[in-house]
Parts: structure tokens; C-alpha cells; sequence
């Protein structure tokens, strides 16, 4: 879609890097072919980007797929359209990931994790996945607080195109499922833009599966398992002055789902329902103070809802309600004394409570959290190199009963990027990051298991990688990335029984890392308008329980394979694009203890694609057919939960 405005928050768009270290006040024009970006193989700590364009060439139908894109990635799904989906980098856990939306982080005070199946692919411009510290020094402390960050970005700054552009798609696909999308995005003047958008998705979710019962082969079909969500999005950009953005972002998000439960043997029923809220204003601005100084600043408030229901249960003993509030704020001062040298300092402030329907589960607990980031950037020549003091101060409170212990933690990082040989886009690169976790209010609060005493956890990463990029010509060109990893998390909280019915959290274990991840792009120009792209990635991680006179010491933790990757292959030409694609992930285990009977099989997934784009008019109308699971593969992700098996999908765009 032709881009001529956004939502976008200002922090988001606190400039783009130049081959210094200062960034720029407007986005720079890239071609990108595949899902690496343009720019990812010469960071300082590894990056993996998927833009919009190249999802139909990837077989990419929505967040989690493109998830599965990235290497070092440990998706947890749940199946169909409306399953959780959290993820999880180098087996650090999904707490441990952040999750930002157009340049600021989101937040779950209550579980610690989001589940990014919510947000819609069709809104998406561009999906970056950073492990360490992002290049772009000029962001919130926030954004620097967590072992991996995941970059959903929906923004475009306002131009001198002042048509209306409009984007309307409706995607369909096998067990009800309908997913109707619009965008509308204006640009007033050079100086003022607004965007709407909002999609709907519905769909049955009654998929067939097959399970093993022993020798017997247990045929059924999910049920229960219904969903209705719907999100919309407001955003108003303008440029008051030269060097000054200021923007605005209203975002309102429903969710209404059935609860399908476990499958296990011929138990497939569940009664259980659950409603999801959220929504959230921000204001951003940011701007040239003078020639070597700039600043931005956000101020947020967000709001969410879950309502639970279990009417199986007497007297709706298990029906509960949960509301978040948070109230956060942060500014950015960077200055560049020359031009090769960087320094940034960010402040944020967070307060966020949670509150339920049930005052014997929660404590009605409460957090203000302060963090405190001073960075500086080297760039000359052929070296990068950057440096991060990170102090994160949270301080718990409660209604009433005790508190959680305040925390401290002061994080320093360190990355560095050097050029191998002058001539040749050969890079090596290593980064090191510590940082830590506070508990959530789950761990800390939640009746029968959660505890106070829990403290944060720690974890410490390092990063070794080469990065190599040749172009040969206008269209070809071949990028190769590998990396080896070593990851340490101390005070690992895990849940462990005090009887059959209570479970309580713990500061008991460690777990260390010991990993590889490696990326190809291939995209050749055949002649004509035929183009071969490929694209695969690959890990390997053996992310180990180390926990000291732990009887099941040495044993790889719960749902992370050995060994995991994908393969795409598109072939582009002027007649019907083709692309297929693959995924696989070795056996995993569905717990920490390895029992015999919890061992889950490895799995390999297949897909086709075609697609084609016809002009129409002033306009383009974009067709597209998926066929998932072309094989029919029977597996899980999570144990109990099957995985869709063989399906297709269509997807109708027209864009102006």
C-alpha cells in the first residue's frame, strides 16, 4: 500500500540511523528482498526484520507465522485463529520478551507476557526482532529492559502526497474463519496527517484432529472454540515546526473467545469463556532543541480487561474479573558532540495497579517502577560501538496483607560491530547484555500460588556472529548471518507443589543456554520479471535446567526443541507468483521432569502460496490463496492443544 501517513508514535520514529551515529528526521527510501532488511547484518547485535511486502512470499498469514520466520524464536500455540500465542527468544522465557508497538513497550502487570495472536498482520509495515540492545540509541529506557525486544510497526510520516489512500482487504479461510480489514490514511498537508484503521476476525475455530489412544487412533473435531475480536486505531501526525513531529494514538481492542480446553483421549469439552479488553492513548513528540541536541518525550495511559467464566464450576466460584491501569511517561535527550560519537539519556516513570472481582485471589497490588538509561555510540570507519548503564527501581505495594520486597538493578551492555575487510560487506559482531525481571503480580500476589518473597530474575547474555551481504546488480543479491550464543538466568522462578491442589512460586532454579542461530536471503533476477527468492533460518539451542542438587539437573526445559528452522523458496513472475514454504521444530517435553509419557514429537509444517497483483485504475488489487498444512500434519505445540491440520485461506486486497 502506498504509504502517506500514520499512527506513529513519536518514539517510534525518533529518527533513522545514518551511517554515523545521529539519526535523521525523515524515513530513508529501502528496497528490501526477503525477510532480512536492509541494514540488519551490520548491527551490532543480531536483528531479524520482516517487512510487509515479503509476507506472501513467505507464506506469512498473520503474527505467529512470521514468528516462525525468525530464528531462536520458541512460539507457544495453542491452536486455531484465537489460541494464545506468547513468545519466548533463546529460552529466556516470554516474560523476558518485549513486545513494543510503534516504538513503546506494552505491558501485562498481571501474567508478564502479552499474546502478540491479537495484533492484526494487515496493519503491519514492518516486524523487527532485536536480541541485546537496539542500535537506535534513541528510545525510551523501557524499550532497553528486557533480554529481546519484538518491533511491531505501523507507522509512515506525512509526505507531500495529499490523496486519500485507502487499503481494504477481507481474508477467509476454512472453519468459519473471516477476517475483514480497513485503512483509510490522509495526508492534509506536508505538515498534517491522520490514519484510521480497524479489523474484525471471526471464525468457528471446529478443526479436526487425530490423537493416539494407545494403539487406537481417536478421530474428533475441536469444539468450544468460537471467537469474535475486533480492533480499531485513531492516529493524527503533524510537523509543527523544521526538526519537530508530534503525534497522537487512540487504540481500543475487543476479544470474545471460547476456551476449548485440553484434549486428552476422548475428553474434549469445555464450558470455559473469556473477554478481553484493552485500550490506550498516547502523545508523543519529539524535536531539534538545537543544532546537537534533540529530545523526546511519550505520555501514556493504558486499560485492560479480562473477564473469565467457568460455568461448569457451582455458584461461579471461578468466574473472575481482573482490571490493569497504567499510567507512564518518558523522555529522551540525545546529543551528538561529533560526528562520530552518540550519547543518550531516557527516563521513564511507570504506576500500574490490578484489582479483581474475587478479593480473597488479589491483594489489589500496585508497582512504580523508574528506569534510567544512559548510552553512548561510537561509529567511524569500520567500527560500531555502543555502551548501556540501565538502572530499573520498582516499588510494590498492596492494599492490604504483606508486600513484595522493592528491587534494584543496575544492567550495564555492551556491543560492538567491526568490518572485517574495507572492501567487502563482512562483518563480525558480540554483545553482551545483563538485565533482570521483577516478578509479576501472578508470581507475587495470585491466592495458592504466587509469593512474596520472590526476588527478580537475572539473566546474562552474550553474543558472537559473523554477517556477510555481496549484491550482484540492481536484483540479486545473497546475505548470511550466524551467531553463538551463551545465556544465563539466574533466581529462575518456577512453580513447584506444596500439595496436590496448592502451587507456589520459587526462586529455585538456573538455566544456561548454549545455542547457534544462522539466516540466509537468496534473491536472484532471472531476466524479464522473474525473480527466485529464498529464504531459511536455523537454531540450535540447548537450553539446560543447571539448578545445583536439582535430581533433573542437565535436562532441557519445558517446550523448547533442539533444533528448529524454516525454508521459503517464491518464484515471481508475470504471470501467478508461486511460493512454498516449511517449518520443523525437533521433540520437545511438556515439563521440566522429562516423565516418559510427556515427550512431544518433532513436527514439520508445509505450505504453498500464489499470489498476484493486478492494477486496477489508480489502484492495485491484490490476490492471494494459502494452502497450510498441505500434508495434514497431526502435532502440538502446547500438550493437549492439536494444531490445525491441512486448510486454506484466500485474501482480497485493494489498495490506493
Amino acid at each position: 500500500m502506498t504509504a502517506a501517513c500514520c499512527a506513529v508514535l513519536c518514539v517510534s520514529l525518533q529518527g533513522q540511523e545514518n551511517d554515523k551515529v545521529a539519526m535523521e528526521d525523515t524515513l530513508g527510501n529501502v528496497s528490501v528482498q526477503g525477510v532480512l532488511r536492509g541494514r540488519d547484518f551490520v548491527s551490532t547485535a543480531p536483528k531479524y526484520t520482516v517487512q510487509a511486502e515479503s509476507t506472501a512470499r513467505l507464506g506469512i498469514t498473520d503474527i505467529g507465522s512470521a514468528l516462525h520466520r525468525l530464528p531462536g524464536v520458541t512460539l507457544r500455540d495453542y491452536g486455531g485463529a484465537g489460541g494464545l500465542k506468547t513468545v519466548s527468544v533463546r529460552g529466556f522465557g516470554a516474560q523476558h520478551t518485549a513486545v513494543v508497538y510503534d516504538g513503546v513497550a506494552l505491558s501485562d502487570c498481571q501474567t508478564g507476557q502479552t499474546d502478540v495472536s491479537r495484533y492484526s498482520l494487515g496493519d503491519v509495515s514492518e516486524l523487527s526482532l532485536v536480541v541485546g540492545d537496539n542500535e537506535d540509541i534513541f528510545l525510551p529506557a523501557r524499550n532497553a529492559a528486557a533480554a529481546a525486544s519484538l518491533y511491531i510497526n505501523t507507522g509512515r510520516l506525512p509526505s507531500a502526497d495529499n490523496r486519500a489512500h485507502v487499503a481494504a482487504q477481507l481474508r477467509a479461510g476454512s472453519w468459519g474463519y473471516a477476517n475483514p480489514f480497513l485503512r483509510l490514511e490522509r495526508n492534509v498537508s506536508e505538515k498534517l496527517g491522520f490514519s484510521l484503521a480497524g479489523d474484525y476476525v471471526c471464525a468457528e475455530n471446529n478443526y479436526p484432529y487425530t490423537i493416539m489412544n494407545a494403539e487406537h487412533e481417536v478421530k474428533d473435531r475441536r469444539n468450544h472454540n468460537r471467537m469474535n475480536a475486533g480492533h480499531a486505531e485513531a492516529s493524527l501526525v503533524c510537523r509543527p515546526a523544521a526538526g519537530q513531529l508530534l503525534s497522537l494514538k487512540a487504540y481500543y481492542y475487543d476479544n470474545s473467545r471460547q476456551l476449548p480446553g485440553m484434549v486428552h483421549y476422548y475428553v474434549n469439552e469445555s464450558r470455559e469463556h473469556l473477554r478481553d479488553q484493552n485500550a490506550f492513548t498516547q502523545l508523543s513528540w519529539r524535536g531539534r532543541l538545537t543544532e546537537r541536541l534533540r529530545m523526546a518525550a511519550t505520555a501514556k495511559f493504558n486499560y485492560a480487561m479480562a473477564d473469565y467464566e467457568d460455568p461448569a464450576y457451582p455458584n461461579h466460584v471461578k468466574d473472575h474479573q481482573y482490571w490493569q491501569r497504567e499510567a507512564y511517561a518518558t523522555a529522551s535527550l540525545l546529543y551528538t558532540p561529533a560526528a562520530s560519537w552518540a550519547v543518550d539519556y531516557s527516563a521513564d516513570y511507570a504506576f500500574n495497579n490490578l484489582s479483581g472481582s474475587d478479593v480473597s485471589t488479589y491483594r489489589d497490588p500496585l508497582r512504580h517502577t523508574v528506569l534510567q538509561s544512559l548510552t553512548a555510540k561510537y561509529a567511524a570507519g569500520r567500527l560500531t560501538a555502543m555502551a548501556r548503564l540501565l538502572h530499573s527501581l520498582c516499588l510494590n505495594g498492596a492494599s492490604r496483607g504483606d508486600k513484595a520486597e522493592d528491587t534494584r538493578h543496575l544492567s550495564p551492555s555492551l556491543s560492538l560491530n567491526w568490518r572485517l575487510l574495507a572492501g567487502e560487506k563482512l562483518y563480525a559482531r558480540v554483545s553482551y547484555k545483563d538485565i533482570f525481571r521483577s516478578p509479576s503480580f501472578n508470581e507475587l500476589y495470585y491466592e495458592h500460588y504466587g509469593s512474596t518473597s520472590l526476588k527478580p530474575e537475572r539473566t546474562n547474555q552474550l553474543n558472537l556472529g559473523l554477517t556477510w551481504q555481496r549484491d550482484y546488480g540492481r536484483l540479486s543479491s545473497v546475505t548470511l548471518t550466524a551467531d553463538g550464543y551463551w545465556n544465563n538466568v539466574k533466581d529462575k522462578i518456577i512453580a513447584v507443589p506444596y500439595n496436590m491442589f496448592i502451587w507456589t512460586n520459587i526462586n529455585l532454579g538456573r538455566v544456561k543456554t548454549i545455542g547457534a542461530d544462522a539466516t540466509v536471503s537468496i534473491t536472484q533476477h532471472l531476466g524479464g520479471r522473474h525473480t527466485l527468492a529464498v529464504n531459511g533460518n536455523y537454531t540450535m539451542q540447548r537450553v539446560r535446567n543447571d539448578t545445583e542438587g536439582d535430581t533433573h539437573r542437565g535436562k532441557q526445559i519445558a517446550y523448547t526443541p533442539e533444533h528448529s528452522g524454516g525454508l521459503s523458496a517464491a518464484w515471481e513472475n508475470p504471470w501467478v507468483n508461486v511460493s512454498a514454504n516449511a517449518i520443523f521444530a525437533t521433540s520437545r517435553w511438556a515439563n521440566n521432569e522429562h516423565y516418559p509419557t510427556t515427550m512431544l514429537k518433532g513436527y514439520s509444517d508445509c505450505g504453498m502460496t500464489v499470489y498476484r497483483t493486478i492494477r486496477c485504475g489508480k489502484g492495485a488489487l491484490d490476490l492471494r490463496l494459502d494452502l497450510k498444512n498441505i500434508f495434514n500434519t497431526q502435532y502440538e505445540i502446547v500438550r493437549f492443544y492439536p494444531m490445525p491440520g491441512r486448510s486454506w485461506q484466500m485474501a482480497i486486497k485493494y489498495h490506493i
